[in-house]
Formats: C-alpha cells, structure tokens, sequence
C-alpha cells in the first residue's frame, strides 16, 4: 500500500533515497528508515506549518493596532479574523484532494507563492473591508499549504516510529506557531506598523520556494478520481452558513436570519456526505469517520483548537489593554505556555508507546481544562500569574493531546488518500480556530456589551464605539476628562473580565468534553502492511 503514495516512477519505501541516487539496504518486510535527508525535508516542511499557525493568532496581539487605525465595528473584528480559517477549513478537503491528484508537492509551491504575495496586500490594506478580502485570500492559498505537509511526511517517513516523531514535531510546531503568534507579533508590533505581521511570510515562504525541489520528492496518488467541484462547493457551501449561523447566534441571539444559516449549512453537509458515499472515488471518504480512532482524533483536535484559539483571543486583549503591557511584554507571558506545549509535543511520544491513546489522551485534555478553570478563578485577581500558569496548562495538554490524535488520524486512513485525509485533520484545526473567535469572541462581546456602564456625557458616536469592542472603550477613555475616562475604563475592564470567566468555564466544557470522546474512541488503529 505504501508504494501508492508516491509517484508511479518513484518506490514509496525509500522516497529520500532514490531522489539522492543512493540505495538503501532494507529488510523487505519491514518499511525503511528515513536518511538524514528527509529530517532536512522535515525542517522545510515546518515553515509552511508555522507560518500559517502563527497567522492563526498573530491578529489578536495587532487587533488593538488594527482597531485603532481601521476602526472596524465588532462584527468587522471578528470577520478581520476569522474569514482566514473560514475560507481554509471549506477548502481544505478539496485542496488535499487536488494534491493528491496532480502532486502534493506542486501545490505546496503553488500555495506558498500566492500566500506570500496576498501577504504583502493585506500589509498594506486601506479599509476593514480589504483586509477581510486579503484574509480570505491568505486563506484559499493557505489551504494549499497544510494538506500537502502533513501527507508528505507521510511519503517521506514510511517507518511508523520514525513517522510518529516527524507527525509529532509537525504537531508540536503547529501547536507552537499557534502559540508563538502573540510573541513574533509583539516584537514586531513594538517596532512596526500593523502590516508588519503579514510581511512576515515573504521572508518564510522564499527560502521554502528554493528547498523543496531540492529535498522532496513529488507524492500523488497513482489512480485518482476525477475532480469534483460540486463537493468542492459543497464543503464550502456547509462551513461558511454554519459559522456564519453561530456567530450570528452567539453575538444577537436567536433570530431567524441565524438558524436559516445554520439550517442551509446543514443540508450542504448532509447533501456533502450523501454525494460522497454514493461516489466510486470520493473526495472525502467518510467511511472514515467510523473508525474510532480517525473520527475521535478529529473531535479531539477540533474541540483543543477551539479552546486554544479562544484562549489567545481573549487573554491577548486582557494583557494590552487592561494589564497595561506593551505586545513584547504580553508576549513574553505567554512565552512559558509556548515551551510547554512544545516540549509536551515531543515528550508524549516515548510515553504513546507504552500507555494507550484513550488514557493518555484524556488526562493531557484533563490538565487543559485545569487551566481554563484557573483562569475563570483568576480572571478578577489583577495579576497575571493566573494566565501565566492557565496557559502552562493548557499548552501541556493540547501539546501532547493532538501529538497522540494527528498520528491516530494519518495512520487510520488509506496511504493513497493521505492527502484528504491530512486535510480532515487541518480542516479540524481551522475549524477549531473559527469557531474559538466565532463562538467564545462573540460571547465576549455579548457579555462585555451587557456589562459596560457609559458614562452620560458620551456622544453617539464615542458611545457606540465604547460598546462596540474593549479597544474601542480605551481609546474613547482616552479622549475623555482624567477622572470620567479612569471610569469608563474601569468598567470596560470589569465588564469583559466578567465575559471572561463565562467563556473559560464554557473552555472548561469543551475540554472535559474532548476527554470524554477520547475516552470512548481513541484506539490504536490495526497497523497497514508497512507498518
């Protein structure tokens, strides 16, 4: 099965070997093991993983920036960042499966070349509304980008212990560059304009242009189906409504206009699944989902991400514009929970040998939901420790959960479908990333809209800027006589505290919840022919 996910003139047991003329000696019943070579082709594989993750949640350190020079309403807030992972998770199925016809490593460039020049667009955006259409943008390109990574390594580690280090370093640098965007976005944001933080991708993706040619070799599948772009539609057709829908829920509560999103995003995902199980060569097979360990690794990464993304969202505005850091200071807070997720991302996989997923799993997500439950005790202490500590934990837990489900996930599915298989997994993630800033930002903002006191003097306009976002309360504050802008200061900070403590005890939720199906589901999966 192997010898599928590679190119039909290229032996998939030694993908590395054959591109550098050297012929390994191996035992034929057992896969080979990857060169130095290939942990080359690891490294240049972590730059587009990184770069994307980090554009994950680099916005919410510049979002103070951004609302200061741009002035967008809070929907327009939201929107600024949440169509990336929005436009990416509809398209990252479809993507994988392009990949895996015409070449995974042809759409890693392709993604990686009009990423870095939507990049310099969006640095440079004049309005709110052009920033969410260069958004957009670095979101279809993106979904090039993530597909293609995690199924090369697929191709290039073929030995499952060596796989399960790469996938885990790949998870590790994913979970880092998540965590790591409120640091390089700090640094930059203390020297630079806010466009600086989309800049950042030219200097990343060039060099990557350069060394993938050179270190991996072309993997597709050898017997594709034929491209369908009516489950292409589809897939996109049931993610934005149903976002949308949630969003619109979570900010203004029920009203027609948000369950009819909800409701039509539905029936495409059902029509979706439906047009998939009757094709002879899906897109998607779906079948999939009825493995424990691919479905429950899928819930399990898509409720971690939502908590994680959800987490930055808040605490990055709490730490600027209530504790008074500057975005290095903020960053450098965080910077402990950044080394923890990382180091739990590598330490699990000696431990995955010994202990089952659905034990492993769900103490790792237990120790995430120990650290939103600080923060919901914390939230009002005026110090910081509580997030420092909050965020250790939770980097621990989600480090080492999605390490143990990404290779549950890769190692599920068929190797000639590693592709689409690679894209649920991302699909998931960005799926997690919308709905982290969709669901819990817009309760915030529900909760600091119901919250605030406005002084009476306000006008209209400073009014409804205060009410709109906490960013938006602080520059009015700022505008006003000592003593009236020190109170409305108060009370914006009181206020979305407050929506703190509900959004960290609905994280609390999400992950007891994640433990619970990777305590029914997870289960190593029968090992392939390779394996």
């Amino acid at each position: 099965m192997e010898a599928e996910m590679t190119n039909t003139t290229q032996p998939a047991t030694q993908p590395i070997e054959h591109a550098t003329n050297h012929v390994a000696h191996v035992d034929p019943g057992r896969p080979s093991r990857a060169p130095r070579r290939a942990w080359f082709a690891l490294v240049v594989l972590m730059l587009p993983v990184l770069l994307v993750s980090v554009d994950n949640t680099v916005l919410s350190f510049a979002l103070p920036a951004i609302s200061r020079d741009l002035a967008p309403t809070a929907a327009q807030q939201l929107w600024i960042i949440d169509a990336y992972p929005l436009v990416l998770a509809g398209l990252l199925v479809g993507m994988g499966s392009a990949g895996d016809r015409f070449g995974r490593r042809r759409l890693l460039l392709i993604g990686s070349t009009g990423f870095a020049v939507v990049s310099v667009l969006a640095a440079f955006a004049p309005t709110a509304e052009s920033l969410i259409a260069a958004r957009a943008a670095l979101g279809f390109f993106g979904a090039m980008l993530m597909p293609s990574t995690l199924s090369l390594l697929r191709a290039v580690f073929t030995d499952r212990e060596q796989r399960r280090l790469a996938i885990a370093i790949w998870a590790s640098g994913f979970a880092a560059g998540s965590a790591l965007g409120p640091l390089v976005g700090g640094l930059l944001l203390e020297h630079f304009a806010w466009g600086s933080v989309f800049l950042l991708a030219v200097p990343v993706l060039v060099p990557m242009l350069v060394l993938v040619p050179l270190l991996i070799p072309e993997s597709r599948d050898p017997a594709p189906g034929r491209i369908d772009v009516v489950s292409i539609v589809l897939s996109l057709a049931a993610m934005g409504p149903i976002v949308y829908g949630v969003k619109s829920l979570a900010t203004d509560g029920v009203d027609g206009f948000g369950v009819q999103a909800i409701v039509l995003g539905t029936f495409c995902a059902i029509w979706f699944v439906r047009r998939q199980l009757r094709s002879d060569s899906p897109m998607l097979d779906v079948r999939l989902f009825r493995l424990g360990s691919f479905g429950g690794g899928v819930l399990v990464n898509l409720l971690s991400v939502v908590a994680l993304v959800g987490f930055l969202y808040f605490v990055s505005q709490h730490l600027q514009l209530i504790a008074g850091l500057s975005p290095v200071e903020a960053g450098l807070a965080l910077l402990p929970g950044l080394v923890a997720m990382i180091a739990a991302g590598l330490v699990v996989v000696p431990i995955a040998r010994r202990i089952r997923p659905r034990l492993l799993v769900p103490v790792a997500l237990g120790l995430s939901a120990a650290g939103y439950l600080v923060i919901a005790l914390g939230a009002n202490s005026g110090s910081i420790a509580p997030i420092i500590l909050a965020f250790v934990l939770l980097g621990v837990g989600i480090g080492a959960a999605e390490t143990v489900s990404n290779e549950l996930i890769l190692s599920s599915a068929p190797p000639a479908k590693a592709g689409a298989a690679s894209a649920v997994s991302e699909t998931a993630y960005e799926l997690g990333a919308v709905l982290g800033t969709a669901v819990l930002g817009s309760i915030l903002a529900a909760q600091f809209r119901a919250g605030i006191a406005l002084p009476s003097v306000l006008t209209h306009p400073q009014a409804d800027a205060a009410r709109e976002t906490l960013a938006g309360a602080m520059t009015v504050a700022e505008e006003l006589p000592p003593s009236i802008g020190a109170e409305l200061a108060a009370s914006a900070a009181r206020a979305f505290d407050g929506g703190v403590v509900v959004t960290s005890l609905i994280g609390v939720a999400l992950m007891i919840a994640a433990a619970v199906v990777a305590a029914i589901a997870l289960r190593n999966p029968a090992p392939s022919r390779a394996d």
